[in-house]
């Protein structure tokens, strides 16, 4: 069955269909509350995409763009994407819905970093990501990895 990555709509299917994923937290519970104050509709930009395997959602994760300003990993400073909560449910994983995923977020062709979950570090690891050298995040218990298109270079520490 052929699978795509697309964004996911802001409605409460794709809210009822998140509560299937461990990492269901507040940032769902913001949007199903902007939802139920009518001030999301369907049309409005979600940072989510997922692949849908039939009708189930069965991979998803957000993508943010950062603005230079707010980086402290890339040299030369530049726009990135923050890739978070990146989940395929238990019963799909080793299928390959999670490299699809990031397969996508590289086809923006910019600097990408994530926070790898305990025990994700090797997946990160099999797409090309390397853990960052910027302590400051460790610091807050995160685990910073990165990824970098060509002619891009990780910021070292001074």
């Amino acid at each position: 069955m052929p699978t795509k990555v697309e964004r996911l709509l802001i409605n409460f299917r794709t809210l009822e269909e998140f509560k299937k994923f461990k990492a269901y937290g507040i940032q769902e519970l913001s949007m199903l509350e902007d939802l139920e104050n009518n001030m999301v509709e369907n049309n409005s930009e979600s940072p989510f995409y997922g692949i849908y395997y039939g009708d189930e959602l069965v991979a998803r994760m957000s993508l943010y763009r950062a603005d230079a300003k707010y980086d402290y990993y890339f040299e030369p400073k530049q726009d990135y994407l923050q890739l978070w909560k990146l989940e395929v449910l238990n019963s799909f994983r080793n299928r390959g819905f999670g490299k699809q995923l990031v397969d996508f977020a590289k086809s923006f062709n910019l600097p990408i970093k994530t926070n790898a979950r305990i025990n994700s570090h090797g997946f990160w690891e099999k797409q090309g990501f390397q853990p960052a050298t910027y302590e400051m995040e460790r610091d807050f218990g995160e685990n910073p990895f990165i990824w970098l298109p060509e002619g891009v270079q990780e910021k070292s520490e001074d």
